[in-house]
């Protein structure tokens, strides 16, 4: 919503028809829909709840009005014309909202938003690692200022690393949410086309790929690591490790340079270190171009439980990877991260001081609001495509800057 140049509210446009549209998003299943109806019951057949947007139902028949207010600007988002039965905000992000039913004479129905002590639903894409571990702290940050009863869905593979660790957090997965329990209900993701500004209150790309979810949740955008409640077991191996991990889901952010990877494993190596590689795909790739894993790394891949990554990650004496869930990871779990990242700005992850990039180069296209990612496309490099320059943002990132970002604190 813009914000009014003169004295009168702003006034924004609503959607009556009942359904509720899901957000697009990036090759991810829709999220569980609302429940059909509003769960809260008022007065008079009066209905109302705040699952992706503020949601009113009057009685068929009664030339009432709603109007919505956002009650920490003052501002008045909409009100309708009498005898609309079905209100649903276009704003879907939390807004602390009040709610009013009301004719020329009598208000019937007054609600002003509060979670405390209701029972609230922050749901998560499945599908992806990195972006749940920055993305899931905001949702204790709400949990924490509104004193909700808080509800999280998410991937079930997902779950066990945080189950222990929130105990008063109800965790479950996508096919059990029961959407008519909740009182209010927030989508977090990566809405690229939002550019009404529906689902988010300003692009990720702006601020961040893990604030968007504090932006989301209307709480404090700084960044805190999630706790993981996996049993801290000794180091799974006695000698000094690194830890690596050189795959990703698109060619951008991958490590371009021929010779990088081989470089950094044989200095690691010559310094006593073993180097374990902890990559789900040994493999991966698409169309001509396959990627391998680099010469001389030990090799953990495979499709192992996440507690066992993490139990690398906590006794390893560093992580080097890519703008990836296993650096999201490594963050979690207190590994001191080397990020090797060009396509993306250093705003976009978590704050390390090993961050490694190289400005000569082109670089930030993700944070580029110009360009539209294309997740179809795995050689997508939307400033160089089919030149010489393409992928020059890591390409151009060589070993010896790796090198001696590891050596000022290894």
């Amino acid at each position: 919503m813009d914000m009014a140049v003169t004295p009168e509210p702003q006034v924004e446009e609503v959607e009556t028809a009942a359904p509720v549209p899901q957000p697009v998003q990036e090759e991810k299943g829709p999220y569980p829909p609302a429940a059909p109806m509003p769960t809260q019951m008022g007065p008079l057949g009066i209905r109302y709840d705040f699952n992706l947007g503020a949601r009113v139902t009057i009685p068929e028949g009664k030339a009432w009005r709603v109007r919505l207010r956002d009650l920490d600007t003052g501002n008045i988002l909409f009100e309708s014309n009498p005898g609309g039965t079905f209100i649903n905000s276009t704003k879907r992000y939390y807004i602390r909202f009040g709610v009013e039913v009301f004719d020329e004479a009598n208000v019937f129905f007054q609600h002003d938003y509060n979670a405390e002590g209701r029972e609230v639903l922050v749901q998560f894409p499945v599908g992806t690692l990195g972006d749940i571990m920055g993305w899931f702290p905001y949702a204790i940050k709400f949990q924490e200022k509104h004193r909700c009863k808080l509800s999280c869905a998410m991937s079930h593979l997902l779950v066990p690393l945080f189950k222990d660790a929130y105990p008063d957090v109800n965790f479950i997965t996508h096919e059990e949410v029961k959407p008519e329990s909740f009182y209010a209900t927030y989508s977090i993701g990566l809405f690229f086309d939002d550019e009404d500004h529906h689902w988010q209150p300003c692009d990720f790309r702006l601020v961040g790929l893990h604030r968007t979810s504090g932006y989301i949740l209307g709480v404090d955008p700084t960044e805190v690591a999630p706790k993981l409640g996996i049993p801290n077991d000794g180091p799974p191996i006695a000698e000094p490790y690194v830890c690596i991990a050189v795959q990703s889901t698109t060619q951008a952010k991958y490590w371009n340079n021929p010779y990088g990877w081989q470089e950094v494993i044989a200095h690691l190596k010559a310094k006593g270190y073993r180097v374990i590689c902890i990559d789900q795909k040994s493999v991966h790739g698409g169309g001509l171009v396959w990627n391998h894993l680099p010469h001389g790394v030990e090799d953990h891949t495979g499709d192992r439980p996440l507690a066992e990554r993490v139990r690398w990650l906590r006794h390893a004496k560093a992580f080097i990877g890519l703008s990836s869930g296993l650096s999201w990871l490594a963050w979690a779990a207190g590994a001191p991260v080397v990020m090797i990242a060009g396509f993306t700005h250093p705003t976009n992850e978590f704050a390390t001081p090993h961050r490694v990039i190289n400005y000569h180069a082109c670089n930030s296209c993700w944070n580029d609001v110009r360009h539209r990612f294309d997740h179809k496309d795995f050689l997508w490099c939307p400033r160089h495509a089919n030149t010489p320059r393409q992928f020059e943002c890591t390409r151009l990132i060589t070993a010896a800057q790796v090198i001696a970002t590891l050596d000022n604190f290894l």
